[in-house]
């Protein structure tokens, strides 16, 4: 998607950890407050942030945007694109008093949305890469923390059905001690919304040093994660913190494993075909009957 054509939150996604900490500040105040932003002066909004009136100006031009004024009046564009879509982009979350259907409705909206901004967001040079990176590896290891391991074993089964060279792993020692020991080649494709754990950090620096390559699904492209990353692949959905690993994000991502499978045995359709079958006999004679 072109940069002209980005949003304000998705501008600062992508910027937002090369922004300094007063900037993020102001970012998660615009964020959760993009209704009221727009009617803000540059001292007001300074002063609801706690910072200068010239980080506001900083973050404005951080974002391409000439001052203050021009950022607001892309900000009033975003907000009144998202009513005239009858969703809410930034949360999609369900009101007390919202009815069944509404509810129903509204997480349809924000699951959609979240499909077609990770659409937009995919290049097909960097989905090839990280198909490259698959198909050279001796072993792909799939990880993550938390919800975003259960993405990871998702797609370690997933991609076992097609090939025997995926293996998930879950415990944080155990993937600091799979990285410690991979060999020259091998591939780490890991999960992480924010890019920005502990664990993953110390994991992808491991297999950097051990000469492995590592492939990261995130939300932010410029977090600390994607630096260490050789193939970043970035997923939509916006979420906010209390939200704490929604849907939407999930789908984004299982979407993104979608892709690279596809793609995958698109490259080797009669192989794949091949262990496919193979595993559908397989699990055929675990079932009764």
């Amino acid at each position: 998607m072109p940069a002209e054509e980005k949003s304000v939150a998705e501008k600062i996604s992508a910027e937002y950890y090369e922004l300094t900490a007063a900037e993020k500040r102001t970012a998660d105040y615009v964020i959760v407050h993009q209704q009221e932003v727009q009617f803000m002066s540059i001292s007001e909004l300074a002063e609801a942030c706690d910072v200068a009136e010239a980080t506001v100006s900083r973050f404005c031009r951080r974002l391409n945007y000439k001052g203050y004024n021009a950022f607001k009046l892309a900000l009033a564009q975003s907000t009144a694109q998202q009513r005239a879509a009858g969703a809410n982009p930034l949360s999609g979350q369900v009101q007390e008093g919202d009815s069944l259907e509404e509810v129903c409705q509204k997480l349809y909206n924000a699951n959609v949305g979240a499909l077609t901004q990770t659409l937009e967001l995919l290049r097909p040079e960097t989905v090839g890469a990280a198909v490259d990176l698959m198909e050279q590896a001796g072993k792909v290891l799939c990880m993550g923390q938390g919800g975003s391991m259960v993405l990871a074993q998702e797609a370690a089964h997933l991609f076992s059905t097609a090939s025997g060279k995926f293996f998930a792993v879950s415990d944080s020692h155990m993937q600091a001690m799979a990285a410690t020991n991979l060999s020259e080649g091998d591939v780490i494709l890991f999960f992480s919304y924010s890019g920005a754990t502990r664990d993953m950090l110390e994991t992808l620096s491991r297999a950097r040093d051990r000469g492995g390559k590592s492939i990261l699904v995130t939300r932010y492209p410029k977090s600390p994660g994607a630096l260490l990353a050789d193939v970043v692949l970035q997923c939509g959905a916006d979420e906010s913190p209390l939200q704490l690993g929604s849907a939407q994000a999930k789908i984004a991502q299982i979407y993104v494993v979608d892709v690279l499978f596809s793609e995958l045995c698109r490259r080797n359709m009669s192989a794949c075909r091949e262990s496919r079958s193979r595993v559908a006999q397989a699990l055929a004679d675990k079932h009764v009957g």
